[in-house]
């Protein structure tokens, strides 16, 4: 009996309520970034095959 309360009382360790908050800090940055992101990405993506092209020419 004992051993479930201290179970029960234990704060150690990441919860579901911090990953959750996490989560939804994350899914708010993409959302607000999600322009920026994607042009960030195309132009590593264009980058890489011009310079790849590069390579085989």
């Amino acid at each position: 009996m004992d051993n479930r309360k201290n179970f029960l009382q234990d704060e150690e360790g990441v919860g579901v309520v911090e990953i959750l908050l996490i989560l939804v800090v994350l899914i708010a940055l993409v959302l607000i970034f999600k322009t920026q992101l994607t042009a960030l990405v195309s132009n590593i993506f264009s980058s890489i095959s011009q310079k790849s092209q590069n390579i085989y020419h």
